[in-house]
């Protein structure tokens, strides 16, 4: 079956350039595939999911790593491969989703997957037919670096020690209380307007001619992590 196989792949290289089917090369990227889909998966719906909500946003996750898996796995030589993966990095880095403010959050969230997607589709061994070895990542290292990825996921989202506050930016109407000595004032108007249990404030821009002031506060709400508004200082456009 084998000879075959290759007989029927010389014929078709000699007469249109492209070959029928490579057994080694196809088996790879089936299994790279199908350990990188089920990690991206896990990671955009059971870490990145629960907390924000945000249905557009994990499936852009998911789409945009196997695409991205896809496109490094199937281009030639390991240089334009590396070459190629920096190269997404610095495009979407420029671009940021330029239609939408994207929260630092998801921005996170998609150059992780993007980059464990490059490691799987880089992740292959190399047969040298002259030394008679193999060499490459093993697919051990393979299964070791996606469960890295894993436990960094839920060691950000779930552990106490990465538990940060959340924040939200608030145009304030008074002026007067902002000034230190009338702080706790300023946090008790702030905690019955808001409703919520604040931890920290911080001032900034004053505004005297409009007696207004933005202002930050910091509060400790486990189900409200993933905000991918709260940071936004002024209301969309599109509203």
């Amino acid at each position: 079956m084998m000879e075959y196989i290759q007989g029927l792949n010389n014929e078709l290289g000699n007469l249109f350039g492209v070959t029928l089917f490579d057994p080694q090369q196809f088996i790879s990227l089936v299994i790279r595939f199908v350990i990188n889909l089920c990690v991206v998966c896990l990671i955009a719906y059971r870490f990145y999911f629960p907390r924000s909500r945000r249905r557009d946003y994990m499936f852009i996750f998911i789409l945009m790593a196997m695409s991205i898996f896809l496109l490094v796995s199937l281009m030639e030589g390991g240089g334009m491969q590396l070459g190629a993966a920096m190269g997404l990095f610095a495009i979407f880095g420029i671009m940021r989703f330029r239609t939408e403010a994207v929260p630092i959050r998801e921005m996170t969230y998609l150059f992780m997957l993007i980059a464990l997607s490059v490691i799987n589709a880089l992740a292959h061994g190399e047969y040298h037919p002259k030394a008679l070895y193999w060499d490459g990542i093993g697919i051990v290292t393979i299964l070791f670096v996606n469960a890295v990825f894993v436990v960094m996921a839920w060691l950000f989202e779930n552990s106490r020690l990465m538990r940060q506050d959340c924040s939200k930016l608030i145009k304030y109407d008074n002026v007067q209380l902002i000034t230190p000595d009338r702080r706790e004032e300023l946090k008790a108007d702030l905690e019955k307007r808001t409703g919520l249990s604040i931890t920290r404030i911080e001032v900034g821009t004053l505004d005297f001619l409009k007696d207004a002031a933005l202002i930050r506060i910091f509060y400790d709400d486990p189900a409200d992590v993933g905000n991918s508004i709260a940071h936004l200082g002024r209301m969309p456009k599109e509203i």
